[in-house]
């Protein structure tokens, strides 16, 4: 049983708790990602790693409230318990692997959009600690759906501010602000992380490559399962077919077919439109994990 801590609305429904997970907490790395359960037949759900304290020996998680499981959990309280936290799962972003001195060398802009705030975070926390400024776009449909900003401000060098109806701070996508910095101000970057809503990232991978920035997504919002057993994150990356959270969660943008994925996740919430790409992929259908035999 993993204890909630802490248990925090921050817009309407998205939700912030903090759980005691000290084996995960040890282990986890920007960019990855853990499966809760509520109880032992509970629904499984990924979710990306949002904080952590080593010290006391947790986690913090950010969700939205789309479905019966997760709206379920919004009404979890703290002092009550998750049956079941599995982690740290998928990969760790790509600079946590990179030689220290290189990392030093480049100039990141980080871009979140909605709930994608939250993997953003730790990210933009690992670059303060290790000495790096870094700025940080962070966008959402009005007002009081922002989340994270006043942490973000601690951590980022320059932090941006956008809402879609112009409610607070500046009016418009992030993708006028990337556009803003690079274009009006002649801002440099090396490297753009852009975490969010799928449409999001897609028309900021179609700018940056324009503006030949190179990328990196995470493909979380696409997952279901979490262990690559059910398929449902199938992505085509480069040609290649990948699954985003096995491979991934985090991919080069420029090279991710976004509008396959896309109609792919619609497809998939559907008995219909699993049965027809079950049909389409055939024995690539599942796969993720190398050794689910899909349903043999």
């Amino acid at each position: 049983m993993y204890k909630i801590l802490k248990a925090e609305k921050l817009a309407e429904k998205i939700y912030l708790m903090d759980v005691e997970a000290p084996r995960v907490a040890k282990a986890c790395q920007p960019g990855e990602f853990v499966i809760v359960m509520m109880d032992e037949k509970g629904e499984r759900i990924p979710l990306t790693i949002c904080d952590f304290n080593r010290e006391q020996g947790s986690v913090t998680i950010v969700f939205q409230s789309v479905g019966a499981g997760t709206e379920k959990m919004a009404n979890l309280k703290a002092g009550d318990y998750f049956a079941d936290v599995v982690g740290p799962l998928g990969n760790p972003s790509e600079f946590v692997k990179e030689d220290l001195e290189e990392v030093k060398k480049k100039k990141y802009l980080f871009v979140a959009g909605g709930v994608g705030t939250a993997p953003v975070y730790p990210q933009v926390r690992w670059m303060r600690e290790h000495g790096i400024d870094v700025d940080v776009i962070i966008g959402a449909k009005t007002k009081n759906l922002l989340i994270l900003e006043d942490k973000l401000k601690e951590q980022a060098g320059n932090l941006y501010v956008t809402t879609d109806d112009g409610s607070y701070e500046r009016k418009g996508m992030v993708t006028e602000v990337i556009k803003d910095l690079v274009v009006n101000q002649g801002k440099k970057y090396d490297v753009c992380v852009a975490i969010g809503p799928m449409i999001m990232m897609k028309f900021v991978c179609l700018l940056t490559k324009d503006l030949n920035l190179p990328t990196v997504v995470s493909l979380n919002p696409i997952m279901v399962d979490g262990t690559g057993m059910c398929g449902a994150c199938r992505v085509t990356v480069g040609g290649e077919v990948k699954f985003a959270c096995v491979d991934g969660p985090e991919f080069d943008g420029h090279l991710v077919n976004f509008d396959e994925a896309m109609k792919r996740q619609q497809m998939y919430k559907s008995e219909e439109g699993r049965a027809q790409l079950k049909l389409q992929e055939g024995d690539t259908h599942h796969g993720g994990c190398g050794m689910c035999g899909g349903d043999n």
